[in-house]
């Protein structure tokens, strides 16, 4: 049987490929705090303003192409039973052609009803004031906001107990509940951590079979993925 690699990627993937990270901007979208356009009161204070800041983002997501990172991974499904779970909400895994991605943060290529959480639709263009579901409620984005629960977590976490290795790229490991998912992993389990600037948490300072290799994504996980398929 096959091993079964996880790979945790955060912002640090994406940001390669020119999608900007909320740190790089301080925080602030046009003047404004990350709060007002990605919460569940922002929504509610200000519809218009929450769905253009995404609209822009969906906008920018399709002018990025797939880097050298996301590219690589897919080369080890060849050998490998391999499952992404990834925080960004962008799609360029899906273009890259891995085939078993967990988005725990949403996606902007999906709409929700913001009254009924299960109507959820697929959504490439924007979303304006008066898209509405089937059951005549706001469309809003299908990303988790700041204060929201993390729906998928649980299935995440057992994911990642499941995996023989584990790689964790372009994240901080300072977000939680996401960077929390590695406490799941099996103390037997091989964790390759690869970031420009590790950030070495307390569930990897435990870790018995830890791998820092402080480089950028696109260098990084070439590397890795060519010594794992050498090892398969």
């Amino acid at each position: 049987m096959n091993q079964k690699i996880v790979v945790l990627t955060g912002a640090g993937v994406s940001a390669e490929s020119g999608i900007q990270t909320f740190r790089d901007a301080g925080g602030l979208w046009e003047g404004h705090d990350v709060q007002q356009v990605a919460s569940p009161e922002g929504f509610k204070e200000n519809p218009a303003l929450v769905l253009e800041f995404y609209n822009q983002r969906r906008r920018m997501m399709h002018t990025v192409v797939p880097n050298a990172a996301h590219l690589a991974l897919v080369k080890l499904e060849e050998k490998y039973d391999t499952q992404i779970i990834t925080q960004n909400v962008d799609d360029l895994h899906e273009r890259a052609g891995s085939q078993h991605i967990l988005h725990l943060h949403g996606e902007l290529i999906k709409a929700r009803s913001s009254k009924y959480p299960d109507l959820i639709y697929h959504w490439e263009n924007d979303i304006v004031i008066g898209d509405l579901c089937e059951r005549s409620a706001q469309l809003r984005p299908h990303i988790v906001w700041f204060g929201e629960e993390v729906p998928l977590y649980p299935h995440a976490a057992n994911l990642t107990s499941e995996a023989d290795i584990v790689i964790i790229i372009g994240t901080s490991m300072q977000v939680y509940p996401a960077a929390g998912l590695v406490a799941f992993a099996n103390p037997d389990a091989l964790i390759y951590y690869i970031d420009p600037k590790p950030h070495i948490s307390y569930e990897l300072k435990i870790a018995k079979n830890l791998i820092v290799i402080a480089e950028p994504a696109t260098m990084g996980v070439p590397k890795v993925v060519d010594e794992l398929l050498k090892k398969a």
